[in-house]
């Protein structure tokens, strides 16, 4: 069973393939952020191959989960970032995110019971996944934005949840199991 956290930050992708990495160069920037301003306890960062076993092990028992990949198909706007905002009413309703990907992570986490409270997911138009390390320059502009708008979905739920009623666990005992 997984370490219970409350707020699970995961960069799907490989560094190897040039923007894929983009999650990995986000979580890169917030640890460098904490040193001088600490996360809040419970914060975990991880990195994620995209599975979704092993997606769904990292945001167990998250009251908060943030995803940050790359879009493999964009729009021809490389570093566009597009943001999905989920609560566990959407998270659980019976047309989930799709088959693949973040959505296929969604399913089987919804049939093991191990969805995470509320889910926000990043997604970057990627310019370049061929092999090889670094950012594209479209990318690489937007790491510093991304890891503030991270930290702002942190305070937004540190903020809400210190105004809400506390939860036993991290799960709404009063949302539907599995559908």
């Amino acid at each position: 069973m997984a370490v219970s956290t409350r707020i699970a930050i995961v960069a799907v992708g490989d560094r190897l393939r040039h923007d894929d990495g983009i999650g990995g160069a986000v979580l890169t920037r917030l640890r460098e952020r904490a040193a001088a301003r600490p996360l809040p306890p419970g914060t975990a960062l991880a990195a994620c191959d995209g599975d979704p076993g092993h997606l769904a092990d990292l945001w167990e028992n998250a009251e908060l989960a943030v995803v940050i990949e790359s879009a493999h198909r964009g729009t021809g706007h490389p570093g566009r970032v597009h943001r999905l905002d989920l609560g566990s009413g959407e998270l659980r309703g019976p047309d989930g995110l799709g088959p693949r990907g973040l959505g296929a992570a969604v399913e089987l986490a919804r049939e093991l019971d191990r969805l995470p409270d509320h889910l926000v997911a990043y997604a970057v138009e990627a310019e370049d996944l061929s092999q090889g390390g670094g950012l594209s320059e479209a990318v690489a502009g937007t790491v510093a934005g991304l890891a503030a708008r991270v930290e702002d979905d942190i305070v937004r739920h540190r903020t809400a949840a210190a105004g809400a009623p506390a939860r036993k666990g991290g799960k709404d005992p009063s949302a539907s199991r599995g559908s």
